[in-house]
This record gives C-alpha cells, structure tokens and sequence, in this order.
C-alpha cells in the first residue's frame, strides 16, 4: 500500500492527539500530581469573611503584636508583653499552601507569654500561620507567613 502525505499527515496529528491525553489523563488521576492550593470549604470561609477583618483589626488596635521567631526547638511565638497570658484561649492553624497532608491546629493555651511550634512538626518550606484568638471576650485574629 502506498501512503500519501495527506495520510502521513492525519497518523501523525492521530499519534500526537493521543501523546497528549495519555498525560492529560495521567496527571488528572496520579495522586503523586495532586497539588491543593486553596482550603477545604473555600466558599464557607468566604461567608465569615468580615467576621476575620473584625478580628484583625482588633489585632491591630493593640499595643503590642504577636511575634514569630525561628529558634532551634523550633518557631517561637510571642505574645504582647501587657495581656495577662493565662486568660488567652483559642487556635494555632499552621497551614502549608503546597500540601495539605501538613496542615496541623494547635490550640492555644499558654502557660507563659511564649507559645513553641516544635520544630519536628515543621517541614522546610513556606507555612500560613492564624492564630484565632480570644481575650476577654473580644476576638482576636493573627496572620503570618514565614518561610521555615
């Protein structure tokens, strides 16, 4: 049989089109390529939206901030030096934009001014830090990224 270019042409488009799906399809259904970029229930966070503008604005009004550190046990938060440490409750959420396999919540109970992330939780690489906090009774919301 003797083969134009015409049909050379169409095997070869053919040939590419399924080069293509083949990783198209691969990709899509590999967990190794699964990559998170955004939370879980991203619309409901939305809704409570102002509710965290309130609250990081409350952050704002204070006299001192809350202050992160890279020690050797591990990332090191400091809490202003003028609230009384023993009436703070809430939540530390480390989450890692890259895999949410590492995202890890804390809560936040103090036992002095310092709260420490011990460094064996925290994979080198980029980390969102929230802190949701409370002191008496006015909420409180803290946002950082830190590279560890």
């Amino acid at each position: 049989m003797k083969m134009n270019w015409g049909t050379g042409l169409a095997i070869v488009l053919i040939l590419f089109i399924g080069f293509i799906m083949f990783f198209v399809i691969k990709i899509s259904t590999d967990k190794k390529y699964d990559y998170d970029l955004v939370t879980e229930e991203y619309y409901k966070k939305e809704l409570v939206f102002q509710k965290a503008m309130d609250d990081e604005e409350n952050s704002n009004t204070l006299s001192g901030s809350i202050l992160g550190e890279k020690t050797e046990a591990g990332w090191m938060l400091t809490f202003p030096e003028n609230l009384d440490y023993s009436k703070i409750t809430g939540t530390v959420l480390l989450y890692r934009p890259s895999n949410k396999k590492l995202d890890f919540q804390i809560p936040l109970q103090l036992s002095a001014k310092n709260l420490l992330i011990p460094d064996d939780r925290l994979v080198a690489g980029r980390w969102n830090t929230i802190i949701q906090w409370n002191y008496e009774g006015e909420d409180y919301l803290y946002k950082n990224e830190i590279v560890y």
